[in-house]
């Protein structure tokens, strides 16, 4: 087993590079303006990369990852904008899907989010991933800095857009039924999905998605990041 561990920006990565670091150091590659990481989180082989910001990026990541890392499992780690109104700012949210919320074909007949060509509106996560996951979230539970934390499966809802308007909010509860917004992974989930590869979205909320949202993103973003990027640590050691 091999994981390829996927992060929007530095801080969203940082804390799993330091601890591979620590544990017989690692080599590092670079492909397409990403430095990919090589190495060991705990006994368990990893490659860990900053993909950057949006879908694009994103998508190019996981088939680098498969292309020359040959990772057998994807995580997508990181931030999002809470949707569902149970999810409050510190909570993670486990994925059970994922959809592309500004891909528009309705003017040829396809629902919201579908991509022509493919079969499936929303990409399902592994669910044996997702079982992992619960299971680590039940052992954090009794963790420092976790025991206030809410843990939730959901639906992950993407765009190459920083959610931060009410009513853009309520369009993608309305029309998508999703819990969290960002901006990288339904694009992972469908690079997953294209090379057979199974995949889990792990989302720590730093926001709202509202109003407030540009306010409350500084503040949290960086707290949130490492809380999410701890949960990986512990879910991928089994422990």
């Amino acid at each position: 087993m091999k994981y390829g561990i996927i992060g929007a920006m530095e801080a969203e990565v940082a804390t799993l590079k330091k601890h591979m670091a620590q544990n017989g150091g690692y080599s590092s590659k670079r492909h397409a303006g990403m430095d990919f990481a090589v190495g060991k989180l705990g006994n368990t082989e990893a490659v860990v990369v900053k993909c950057g910001i949006g879908k694009v990026n994103a998508a190019l990541c996981v088939q680098i990852l498969a292309d020359f890392f040959e990772v057998t499992h994807i995580i997508n780690t990181g931030v999002a904008g809470a949707l569902n109104e149970k999810l409050d700012i510190g909570d993670i949210l486990i994925s059970v899907d994922a959809l592309q919320h500004d891909v528009d074909v309705t003017a040829l007949k396809y629902a919201p989010g579908q991509i022509p060509g493919v079969p499936v509106l929303a990409f399902p996560a592994d669910k044996w991933m997702i079982y992992l996951a619960e299971r680590t979230a039940d052992v954090l539970k009794a963790e420092p800095g976790f025991s206030d934390v809410h843990f939730l499966q959901g639906r992950v809802v993407s765009g190459d857009i920083f959610v931060s308007d009410a009513d853009v909010k309520k369009r993608l509860i309305d029309t998508f039924r999703g819990d969290c917004c960002e901006m990288e992974g339904a694009a992972i989930a469908q690079a997953a999905y294209a090379n057979g590869l199974p995949y889990l979205i792990l989302r720590a909320i730093s926001d709202r998605a509202n109003g407030g949202a540009s306010v409350d993103y500084p503040t949290f973003e960086a707290q949130a990041a490492v809380r999410c990027a701890r949960f990986v640590e512990y879910m991928v050691n089994g422990r």
